[in-house]
């Protein structure tokens, strides 16, 4: 059972943070969201693509049977409907795609997976966190599609991506589960650095953030020094030393 609270101010202070979680307005949290969006609509386009290429394929058999021996009659229109049906059944509770947040991290997952994984569960998450940690959860969905392109012409076994790797596919997700396995009347207490629950959940967030940070630099290193010489090659050969 959660703490009452203590003062007014207090309680202000928790309806502020209610509301402040289902908030959505940012432009991190509505990007990740249509993010998160586009993935399961893809997943629900292959399925119905299926489900139709599978019509198709009896109905152009039809056809053919049609033409080559001869007409199918009632009996066979009812077959084909009765076939039509168990087709629309068979992809409608045939297991589809596992959600890629729900998928566990793996070290044969692929890099752009892995970020996929963190995005939707950060931007599924969101609302069950603290207002300042959403906030931190923000800057972090803003990182991911960066690194996403960055990371997805890389090798696993890069010593970048196997860092960015155990940072968005453990280190992260376990901050995460940890967090939300502490019941809420403790999460005011705390520890032995002085910080709360809470507090503590953002001091790691924002620890990632800066990791995720420095990552995408070191990434962008040789594309940075390429355009540092290109720009010196130019101003060397055209610029006019008079100017």
């Amino acid at each position: 059972m959660a703490r009452p609270p203590a003062s007014v101010d207090e309680a202000i202070a928790r309806f502020d943070d209610l509301i402040a979680r289902y908030d959505h307005g940012t432009p991190a949290a509505g990007a990740a969201r249509r993010r998160d969006i586009g993935r399961s609509a893809r997943s629900m386009g292959r399925r119905i693509a299926n489900i139709g290429m599978a019509v198709g394929a009896l109905l152009v058999a039809t056809i053919g049977f049609g033409l080559i021996v001869g007409p199918i009659g009632i009996s066979g229109l009812f077959l084909i409907a009765v076939a039509i049906v168990a087709i629309l059944l068979f992809f409608s509770f045939w297991p589809g795609e596992r959600p890629i947040a729900a998928a566990p991290f793996t070290s044969e997952m692929s890099n752009r997976d892995v970020v996929s994984r963190l995005d939707s569960l950060l931007s599924r998450r969101r609302t069950a966190l603290p207002v300042t940690a959403g906030r931190k959860i923000d800057a972090i969905s803003a990182q991911l599609p960066l690194l996403e392109s960055r990371l997805g012409g890389m090798e696993t076994l890069d010593p970048l991506a196997q860092d960015a790797r155990r940072l968005m596919g453990q280190h992260i997700p376990e901050l995460l589960d940890r967090y939300e396995k502490v019941p809420a009347a403790y999460r005011h207490e705390r520890d032995g650095g002085g910080l709360t629950v809470d507090e503590r959940l953002v001091a790691g967030l924002d620890a990632a953030k800066d990791a995720l940070d420095d990552l995408g630099r070191k990434m962008a290193r040789d594309d940075l020094s390429a355009f540092e010489a290109k720009g010196r090659f130019l101003e060397s050969r055209y610029k006019d030393p008079d100017t």
